[in-house]
């Protein structure tokens, strides 16, 4: 079975590790969101592509889910000395993957091209893409600030900000990037990792425009972030009921209705199933929780299980 899995976040990279577990390297591509890319220190910062390349790589940050195990931070207490932004927590074993990127990037390489060396070196084997090698910026509207570029509302002001909106710069000019709507339209299925819905897969979607770049659309799955109305990490519920969406497994089946063919929502939330259904989406209520390793690979199975009895 060959997947394509679109991911950003922490959710996303944990399920896209276990998909990489059991399905062979040539099966699987992962397309990440870079919409929260941004230049901090002179540097060219990929938090999500970081994230699930780390995390398929065993070098992720066991307890945060991001950045790099066995961190230090002494290049950032330096900055900090003499004057320069801490803000954004740059460990120095991530620093290099920046430094490297960046001087890359200024000789005119493709961010595709870079992720796919790094991912060599690193020794992940299934193809990691970017979801575009053309610049794409999600900015948050806020009540209290306007419009605020995604890391400082995410990191410097901590989500904080009440919410209005979202909008993509440059989502206009960008284009897939090379490799991404061959391996859509080679695949039996698309999975949508649970990550946020409104800042992680939107800008991916938004992109892709999946029903007019890929003929015939294979099936498309999705996973909730919300269970019992709550998410596991950072601020996709808190964003739903913002936007005056009460947030649930449901309202995220509704964000995604017109491409959905399966939902996965957890045994918390089987009792939404019925409501899933009735926007003509088949359902798989499972453990979605992923605590540990063992999880994400059980996810991934019940996932693969479930898109063999849709296809």
């Amino acid at each position: 079975m060959k997947l394509v899995a679109l991911a950003g976040g922490v959710g996303g990279a944990k399920l896209a590790n276990g998909l990489a577990q059991i399905l062979p390297p040539k099966d699987l591509t992962i397309v990440v969101n870079t919409g929260d890319d941004f230049e901090h220190l002179g540097l060219y910062i990929c938090p999500d592509l970081d994230t699930v390349c780390y995390t398929l790589a065993a070098l992720a940050n066991p307890e945060t889910g991001w950045g790099r195990a066995e961190e230090t931070h002494h290049a950032l207490e330096n900055i900090e000395k003499l004057g320069g932004e801490n803000w954004f927590r740059l460990g120095d074993k991530d620093l290099a993957t920046h430094i490297e990127r960046s001087r890359r990037l200024r000789e005119g390489q493709s961010l595709s091209r870079i992720t796919r060396d790094l991912c060599r070196a690193w020794g992940v084997r299934p193809v990691i893409l970017p979801m575009s090698d053309d610049p794409v910026r999600t900015i948050v509207d806020t009540l209290e600030y306007g419009e605020l570029p995604f890391q400082e509302y995410f990191v410097q002001r901590k989500c904080e900000p009440k919410v209005t909106g979202f909008r993509f710069a440059g989502i206009e000019e960008a284009k897939p990037a090379p490799g991404v709507i061959e391996a859509i339209s080679a695949a039996d299925a698309i999975v949508i990792c649970p990550s946020n819905p409104w800042v992680s897969i939107n800008p991916i979607l938004a992109v892709l425009q999946l029903r007019s770049t890929v003929h015939r659309p294979p099936s498309i799955v999705a996973i909730s972030p919300i269970i019992g109305g709550q998410t596991v990490k950072g601020p996709a519920a808190k964003m739903f009921a913002e936007l005056g969406i009460p947030p649930s497994a449901l309202a995220v089946a509704e964000h995604y209705k017109n491409l959905l063919t399966g939902f996965i929502l957890d045994h918390v939330d089987a009792t939404l199933a019925p409501n899933v259904e009735h926007l003509n989406v088949q359902t798989c209520v499972t453990s979605t929780l992923m605590k540990t390793v063992s999880d994400q690979r059980q996810l991934a199975e019940d996932v693969l299980n479930f898109i063999q009895r849709l296809i």
